[in-house]
């Protein structure tokens, strides 16, 4: 269920730095026909950390509104506060997500005993499956593949989205914890060898604005042709690339603009790209081929 191109949605803003709920939702609607398996509302991408709890709320329920039960939606439910990560989680249960994605604790820094107990407190809390998501470089705690063991014996704890760029954990976590636990590249210019060593797909910023693409690549890797996987892999690395040029989900949203398929207002402390950028981001979805899309 959980698998192929999954895109970390960007959260559209109004010229008045309020969501744009009828832009988002014609937002998915546009992912979902270009071929994406899956949405990410509110993660880093959708730029949770500057989203009031009431604006987080609404953006998981307009994604699920939208998406209609055509893919899953795993909504962002994570938090630096475990009382704060399970309010999430249950209220994405009851609004209909298919399943949670739960980064580890940021600045507290807990042990590994810690991170096991504040897993344990948000699955115990609802029913939904829950993707751990496992990002050192910017919660500054990296869950060992020896916790993930001791978390995958929970029943909804499914897998990971895997943002540590180390193809060895692939390997390792496979081994841990076998082929039922779903494995997603967080990752995206890495995501090929990702995919080779066990991987079933990847939460990717890219599939923003290249959406077809993204899902090619990944339907290519699902069935095992890695020549065409590589020759896609070529075509969207100048684009992986553009894309964290500068601080996310900066780069995403002005490529999203000059394709017509969001604005590209940012909230502080997040800045809007570059001069310089702009021009490489646009070279880059020319190099790409993408042309502007047609929402609904």
């Amino acid at each position: 269920m959980f698998k192929g191109s999954i895109t970390a949605l960007i959260t559209p803003f109004t010229e008045d730095g309020q969501v744009d709920a009828d832009g988002f939702q014609k937002f998915v609607d546009w992912q979902i026909k270009e071929g994406t398996h899956g949405l990410v509302p509110v993660g880093t991408t959708g730029e949770s950390p500057t989203l009031s709890h009431e604006e987080h709320r609404q953006v998981v329920e307009l994604c699920v509104e939208a998406a209609g039960g055509r893919v899953p939606v795993i909504a962002g439910a994570g938090s630096n506060n475990t009382l704060e990560a399970v309010e999430l989680a249950q209220h994405a249960e009851k609004v209909g997500a298919a399943a949670a994605l739960v980064v580890t604790p940021y600045y507290n820094k807990p042990s590994q005993a810690g991170l096991i107990a504040h897993f344990k407190a948000i699955h115990d809390a609802c029913d939904l499956p829950i993707i751990i998501y496992n990002i050192p470089g910017r919660s500054v705690v990296d869950m060992a593949v020896e916790t993930m063991a001791e978390l995958f014996k929970l029943p909804r704890i499914i897998g990971v989205k895997d943002a540590t760029g180390d193809m060895n954990r692939v390997t390792d976590q496979r081994a841990a914890m076998g082929p039922d636990f779903v494995q997603l590249s967080g990752e995206d210019s890495t995501t090929l060898g990702f995919m080779s060593m066990g991987g079933v797909g990847a939460i990717s910023v890219t599939s923003n604005v290249a959406p077809k693409l993204c899902s090619q690549f990944q339907e290519a890797c699902l069935a095992g042709d890695y020549q065409t996987a590589l020759a896609l892999h070529d075509k969207l690395l100048p684009l992986h690339r553009a894309m964290f040029m500068e601080p996310s989900p900066a780069p995403a949203k002005y490529a999203g603009s000059l394709l017509g398929v969001c604005s590209e207002h940012v909230r502080l402390p997040i800045l809007p790209v570059s001069k310089s950028a702009r021009a490489i981001i646009a070279s880059a979805i020319y190099e790409t081929g993408l042309e502007p899309a047609q929402l609904g």
